[in-house]
């Protein structure tokens, strides 16, 4: 499977609360949400799934936010 790929990068919350009013609002319009992360953009459709995910390993907890979609 040559297309996989995983980009990460971290933001400030000022950036965070940006990105994140951005994408409820092309959620709540039924459009495409697009974001550039790590240099790679991205274009989230409609369509997507939103996953709320909550991890605890030890001391650690973490949750994560994941949108979902098939390439079409």
């Amino acid at each position: 499977m040559g297309n996989e790929k995983d980009v990460e990068k971290s933001y400030s919350n000022k950036e965070v609360v940006g990105k994140l009013r951005r994408l409820a609002d092309a959620l709540e319009e039924g459009k495409t949400f697009e974001i550039q992360i790590a240099g790679e953009r991205i274009y989230v459709p409609p369509h997507a799934t939103v996953e709320f995910e909550y991890e605890r390993r030890g001391e650690e907890e973490e949750v994560e936010i994941e949108l979902k979609w098939k390439r079409q």
